[in-house]
């Protein structure tokens, strides 16, 4: 099945009350509470009959990808979500509007949703207990007044395998932080294992990011498209946060330091700047994006994410 076709089905299936890899879950109605923020306007998956996009004032719904095992053996869910409000980032605290059960309400979820669909936007290791299909966790959401469930379980047919392409064995991007710091690579950003930094109110913060990637390519067709994207491309938003951030470029560009074009090896280097109107704790997310677009162009693979906890104080 080539990239497009399974694009397709997906965009068809989404919000359609089901749930399975890259598939979005439909619920219920009830209470909310939402807050207008910050957002970077992304291409949203198809406009659903039974609950289309509006320019505000509708619902998020969380996005069940799929499971993976990672390759120290850990089990992951991979989750997204899908803001059907075309022109209203939507903020949801922790709590009874934005709860993983049992175990939570916290379990590393976003609090902040952009417009849009978003994919694999965090990871919760899979419960030592789970060992069927029949063992779940649940991802409420309640905002604009509308709520949505969707389960996470182990279902076989929800596997997926986000560290290779299974057409050209392509890999994720790897990310640092420090031209000679450690590597991330994979959609495996955690609050748990976010790097930390320090700000104040209105002083603009510098964060550089240096990536890597093996510039592996495909398609339908395998023929590269005239206006073929840069290697790596690198996304900056806010995944928590008490008020909004302004950056200076959400997509910044990724400076070339070696390799350009296809099946030649890729080192770039982007720096956002990012700027906050109050103090508090916040997480900054960043995806670094391959050829394969956001997320894998329907296969899955290959991105990668990070996050960034910015105590900013007065």
């Amino acid at each position: 099945m080539t990239r497009g076709v399974a694009a397709a089905i997906t965009a068809l299936i989404v919000g359609a009350g089901f749930s399975g890899p890259g598939i979005v879950g439909a619920g219920l109605t009830g209470p909310g509470i939402v807050r207008a923020g910050f957002s970077r306007p992304f291409v949203s998956a198809q406009q659903l009959p039974n609950e289309p996009f509006r320019q505000f004032g509708t619902s998020v719904t969380g996005a069940f990808e799929g499971w993976f095992a990672a390759p120290d053996g850990t089990r992951y869910f991979l989750i997204g979500y899908l803001n059907r409000n075309n022109n209203q980032a939507v903020d949801v605290a922790i709590g009874p509007n934005n709860h993983i059960d049992p175990g939570g309400p916290d379990m590393g979820q976003p609090s902040h949703f952009l417009p849009g669909r978003h994919w694999g936007m965090f990871v919760i290791k899979v419960p030592a207990e789970f060992t069927g299909p029949d063992q779940r966790l649940t991802w409420t959401i309640v905002a604009n007044g509308q709520s949505t469930v969707i389960p996470l379980r182990l279902h076989p047919d929800y596997s997926v395998s986000p560290f290779t392409d299974v057409a050209v064995k392509n890999t994720p991007p790897t990310l640092r932080f420090a031209e000679q710091g450690p590597g991330v690579q994979g959609p495996l950003g955690s609050i748990a294992t976010a790097v930390t930094r320090t700000a104040r109110v209105g002083a603009p913060l510098a964060v550089s990011v240096w990536t890597e990637d093996d510039a592996k390519f495909a398609s339908g067709t395998m023929a590269p498209p005239k206006n073929l994207p840069p290697p790596v491309r690198v996304f900056w938003s806010m995944f928590r946060g008490p008020a909004a951030v302004t950056f200076d470029k959400e997509n910044p560009t990724n400076e070339i330091l070696a390799g350009g074009a296809v099946n030649q090896p890729f080192r770039g280097k982007s720096t956002v700047t990012a700027t906050f109107n109050e103090p508090g704790d916040y997480f900054l997310q960043v995806t670094a994006n391959d050829y394969s677009g956001e997320g894998g162009s329907g296969e899955v693979c290959c991105w990668t994410t990070s996050l960034v906890k910015v105590t900013v104080t007065q």
